[in-house]
Formats: C-alpha cells, sequence, structure tokens
C-alpha cells in the first residue's frame, strides 16, 4: 500500500541546508499497525506529513496504493489525501463554532457526497464513537476524550486506506488515552494502515511493528513487515 524508495527531505534554514530525512525506505501493508518514535528533531513528523501528501520529498519516490504520488499536483495531491488518508492530531484541530456532528460532516462535504448520505454517515459514526448524545455539542462542551473521539470519527469519515496519527493522547489522561488508542486498533482489523507518531514507549510499544528514527533515519525496526506493493 505504501512504499518509500529512498526519500530524502531537507530545509533551507537560513543560509543553511538542513537534512530532515535520508534516504528512508519503507514499505507499510494494508492492516499494518506502525509506531514511529525517537527523539525530538529525528524526522518523525516530517515523515508522517510525507505519509500523509502534507509535504513533498526532496528526492526519491513514494508509492501509495500502487500509483506514483510523488509528482502529482498539488490538486491532485490533495484529492488523494481526501479519498485515501486520515489524520488524527494531539490538538484534535476540531473547527470552535462546529457541533460534533458537523465536524464529522465536514470532510464529506468538501468531497462532494451527498446530504443524505452525509447525515447516515454522520449519524452511525456518532453512535459508533459514543457520542449520539453530544452531536449538538461544540469542541468547548466536550472533555478531552470526547473531543478526540469526534476527531476520528471525522478521521474516518472517508472511508480512509491510511490513518495517521500524530501523538494521538498528548493531551489526554492515561484512561483516556488507552480508550482513545482501542478505538483507533480497532480500525486495523477492518485493514486500515495505522501510523502512529509517539514520544510514549507504552504507546508505541503496542503496534506490531515499531519503528525507531534517529537523525532523520529509521534506525531500527521491532515486529515484522508485510509485503506491499
Amino acid at each position: 500500500m505504501i512504499r518509500l524508495d529512498k526519500v530524502s527531505r531537507s530545509f533551507m534554514v537560513g543560509d543553511q541546508q538542513v537534512a530532515a530525512l535520508r534516504g528512508i525506505d519503507l514499505n507499510i501493508a494494508a492492516g499494518d499497525y506502525v509506531s514511529i518514535m525517537g527523539p525530538s528533531g529525528s524526522g518523525k513528523s516530517t515523515l508522517l506529513n510525507l505519509i500523509g501528501l502534507l509535504d513533498r520529498p526532496s528526492s526519491g519516490t513514494y508509492r501509495l496504493d500502487g500509483g506514483n504520488v510523488t509528482d502529482l499536483t498539488d490538486d491532485q495531491q490533495a484529492k488523494v489525501r481526501s479519498e485515501k488518508i486520515g489524520f488524527v492530531f494531539q490538538a484534535f484541530h476540531l473547527v470552535p463554532r462546529l457541533t460534533a456532528a458537523m465536524n464529522i460532516e465536514l470532510p464529506l462535504i468538501l468531497s462532494g457526497v451527498p446530504a443524505a448520505e452525509r447525515k447516515d454517515r454522520v449519524r452511525q459514526l456518532l453512535v459508533n464513537y459514543g457520542l449520539a448524545d453530544r452531536a449538538d455539542h461544540r469542541p468547548d462542551q466536550l472533555s478531552g476524550g470526547q473531543r478526540q473521539r469526534v476527531a476520528i470519527a471525522r478521521a474516518t469519515s472517508m472511508h480512509p486506506a491510511v490513518l495517521l496519527a500524530d501523538e494521538p493522547t498528548g493531551n489526554l489522561d492515561q484512561t483516556t488515552g488507552k480508550e482513545v488508542m482501542n478505538l483507533l486498533e480497532q480500525l486495523v482489523e477492518q485493514q486500515v494502515a495505522l501510523i502512529v507518531v509517539t514520544h510514549d514507549p507504552v504507546i508505541g510499544g503496542r503496534a506490531a511493528r515499531q519503528l525507531h528514527m534517529v537523525d532523520g533515519q529509521i534506525t531500527g525496526e521491532m515486529g515484522r513487515a508485510h509485503e506491499t506493493d
């Protein structure tokens, strides 16, 4: 599903070029559960942004679902991103003025899903994530765990093949964090590829594959990689 070949990413900082990623080779299959760990500045978030088509490699090739997405236009990448990739962030990134239901519905509206289908999907997602009684509440009226459940519901509303989670439990207490991880892990059973960036070794250790990064390189992996195209 995901294949990175010799992917590097460099940035200009002042008059110096800084390498954030250095020749990354990575295969991730449908249903893989992968954590990415490492110290701050190791390249974890840069790698996640590249996989999520929020950034482009300076060199190398990125194939998603068998297609080369490296050199697609911004509009083409946005279309692939909306159809195939979901995002969950530490800070939730919900729209403050919208209700829980409206936040979940937003990607469906942007993708042109018909109104009747949107309503059905949102209604089912609210039930699935235990939010039916919070549908009309704005984010500031929800607990941290409820906000993250809304974010997960929004991220899965388009039935993505890949879900990227950047420190998804960072703003949650330990008990709520475990509940959120349980919800995310249920998606793996549906053959969604789940990729989690975390500083927490307990959260990272839950993944079947655990990648460790230092200085823009994958320096080790625990678990077993699946074949992917």
